[in-house]
């Protein structure tokens, strides 16, 4: 029985490791840590393993971090997100960050004349 627990604390400390990675990567340097998240699709949790083994690595994961870290299962996707909360210097910028980003999407459809149908 022994053994058993260590493969399975293997497992768990090897997926606590791959989150961690993933999470990391997610994050935009700018924002010093800020405003994390992951969306794991049904594809993802079905290859980690059980979804409750998945959400404790990720909490796991997102404690290592220094996040507040919440999970929320949504048709079928796990989000995982730091729940801290945020400067209001950071906070700012990722506003800014996001206005941009919708004005570079709807800029090409601004000055269009209407369709007639």
């Amino acid at each position: 029985m022994p053994a058993k627990d260590e493969l399975a604390k293997r497992r768990h400390d090897n997926l606590v490791d791959r989150l961690e990675t993933l999470m990391k990567a997610s994050l935009k340097p700018g924002y010093q840590g800020y405003h994390g998240q992951l969306v794991l699709g049904s594809d993802d949790l079905e290859e980690m393993g059980e979804l409750k083994d998945v959400r404790r690595a990720a909490r796991e994961a997102g404690r290592r971090l220094d996040w507040q870290p919440k999970t929320q299962l949504v048709d079928g996707r796990l989000f995982v997100f730091d729940d801290r909360e945020v400067p209001e210097e950071i906070s700012r910028l990722a506003m800014r960050d996001a206005a941009e980003a919708m004005d570079a999407f709807m800029r090409p459809y601004m000055n269009r004349a209407p369709r007639n149908s």
